[in-house]
């Protein structure tokens, strides 16, 4: 505690000034037993100045027995005088000058005694105020001490209700959120329009942000009926707002993430409206950063990775590991882009998707690399989007032909004591979990098995898993214009698209069954869709003219999505039109 580092000090202070006067005490001292010594020594000067005048008498007496009376009688006195007078005058100033040095000495002692006594006494005095003042400090540390204990457990009371009401709030505004971003238009958008387009008075944009909540789509184009549509979301973009506000709306399910609930978002929409550019940033795109701002473009996942990182500094307590895991869904397959054996330049090793008991979504042997920091995060995610698949179609030049998904998996200790997970949102129970053929069997001492995405390393649990999700474009055959090979991915992308679509609507309609197995997409997405895991979907859309078909299945989509928080608010509503 500060207040006992303070006692601490002033106690060493005190102990230090004690012997500080002991010292001078002890000086005083030996300055007495000096002058002692020098009063001893004028003392034997006296005594010898004495014996001499002595002997000096009975020399005198003796001479004056010597000589004969007549002599001695007239000479004797007057003699005498002559020879002691100079003496007996030395002897005098010699007494003089001793007793005014032994009283000069006298009074010197006298002072530095006195003056040392006084010291010593203030000292005293002033020990025994501090020693007060310390026992009156100790007495207000322990005061506080015990206020901080209170703080301390109000603080940890209220961090419950915190959390507690911000999943209330997440959940009111629905476990499933539907956001849309409307991208600006680019130059390739002109290059694309017809001639007679571009020639007309008729404006290129037919999307328009009416507010916060509200796309309007409306568009006159010859030989088709007019559209004048209308869809609302809980979030909508306009073409200038920037990847700040878009990330914005991100950061609460990242605190409940921490707060131990699956968390995905995902960026759905046509090759081409900006799905890997909100997801990603520009370096997914190759356009360059530019240096005068070099985080102002940044993607929903570098700011997730930081802001992800920051949280889990500020409680530094609670151990928990960030373990990240990269993977593709290619041709209804999924590739291990972090996997070391055998990768090619085009995707990892195959991995196929297991069931555990309790119903969660499994990946055998998938590679599961620990992060510490945002950097090593991104250096992750950056080699990785190297090896995705991607082709030039007719809607762009890099057209992804894959759903990437970046999972980072956050782990902690469980308590001391307890054999299991003890989380609310942790439910795995790792002596439980089934163990797939040619997986790793259990290491002596009853270590749990690891190769699987839910599965975590010995002694470890799982807190919670945040997803995200760049999916390939949602364009049709006919749009994309491919043939061979690239047809038969572009069939499997629209298949997994439209089984996410199903999954959606029966979630939205309570069906007992929910056809996760539908796609190995939703498949693995199965823990993030539905139930108490917050799934937020941006649908990123073109203001073209020429996409209005794909801009208006897309929102057909998301309008879909939204259905699910109201159908589960009000136990169910008929499934709305398929988009696809």
């Amino acid at each position: 505690m500060p207040a006992t580092a303070t006692g601490g000090r002033w106690r060493r202070f005190w102990e230090q000034r004690a012997r500080q006067l002991q010292r001078q005490v002890q000086a005083k001292e030996e300055r007495i037993v000096d002058l002692e010594t020098e009063n001893a020594v004028l003392h034997l000067r006296l005594a010898q100045y004495q014996g001499a005048a002595g002997q000096s008498g009975s020399a005198s007496a003796g001479l004056c027995s010597l000589c004969g009376p007549r002599a001695r009688l007239p000479r004797s006195p007057h003699a005498a005088l002559l020879r002691l007078r100079p003496v007996i005058q030395a002897l005098k100033q010699d007494v003089k000058a001793l007793h005014a040095s032994f009283l000069e000495v006298f009074r010197n002692f006298w002072d530095h005694l006195q003056t040392g006594l006084s010291e010593v006494a203030e000292g005293v005095q002033r020990a025994q105020l501090q020693h007060q003042a310390l026992l009156s400090w100790r007495s207000k540390a322990g005061h506080l001490e015990r206020r901080l204990q209170e703080a301390d457990s109000r603080y940890q009371l209220e961090k419950q209700r915190r959390k507690v009401l911000h999943n209330r709030l997440v959940e009111l505004k629905g476990n499933i959120r539907v956001h849309c971003r409307i991208r600006p238009l680019l130059p390739f958008d002109e290059e694309s329009e017809d001639p007679a387009s571009r020639n007309s008075s008729v404006p290129a944009e037919v999307v328009h942000a009416v507010d916060d909540e509200t796309v309007l789509v409306k568009c006159d184009r010859a030989a088709h009926p007019p559209i004048n549509n209308t869809y609302s979301f809980e979030r909508v973009y306009g073409p200038a707002e920037s990847q700040q506000a878009v990330f914005g709306d991100v950061c609460p399910l990242l605190t409940s993430l921490l707060d131990g609930y699956n968390v995905c978002i995902m960026a759905y929409g046509q090759t081409g409206c900006g799905k890997s550019y909100t997801m990603l940033g520009p370096q997914s795109t190759g356009e360059p950063v530019p240096p005068w701002e070099p985080h102002s473009d940044l993607g929903v996942l570098p700011r997730a990775a930081g802001e992800l990182f920051r949280l889990i500094s500020e409680n530094p307590s609670r151990s928990l590991k960030v373990d990240v895991s990269i993977v593709e869904v290619h041709n209804n397959d999924i590739f291990d882009l972090l996997a070391k054996d055998g990768r090619t330049a085009a995707s990892g090793p195959k991995r196929e998707v297991l069931t555990a008991q309790e119903a969660k979504q499994e990946v055998g042997l998938l590679t599961r690399e620990p992060v510490h920091s945002a950097a090593e995060f991104m250096a992750l995610a950056a080699g990785s989007l190297q090896l995705r698949a991607e082709l030039a179609t007719s809607v762009h030049a890099n057209s992804s032909r894959s759903h990437l998904i970046i999972t980072a998996t956050l782990t902690t200790a469980p308590a001391r004591g307890s054999p299991g997970a003890h989380h609310p949102r942790a439910a795995e129970q790792q002596a439980n979990r089934p163990r797939p053929e040619g997986s790793r069997r259990s290491a002596p001492g009853g270590r749990a098995w690891l190769g699987a995405l839910g599965a975590q390393r010995p002694a470890e649990q799982v807190h919670a898993k945040l997803q995200l999700v760049d999916l390939a474009g949602s364009e049709c055959v006919g749009v994309s214009g491919v043939t061979g090979s690239a047809l038969r991915e572009t069939s499997f992308i629209n298949r997994s698209l439209a089984a996410l679509a199903d999954v959606l609507g029966a979630l939205a309609e309570r069906r007992g069954h929910v056809p996760y197995r539908n796609s190995k997409l939703t498949h693995f997405l199965q823990d993030v869709l539905g139930g108490d895991a917050k799934l937020l979907v941006i649908l990123c859309v073109s203001p073209c003219r020429k996409h209005v078909a794909e801009t208006l299945r897309c929102l057909g989509f998301g309008a879909r999505a939204r259905q699910v928080q109201r159908g589960q608010a009000r136990g169910g509503s008929p499934a709305p039109r398929k988009p696809r």
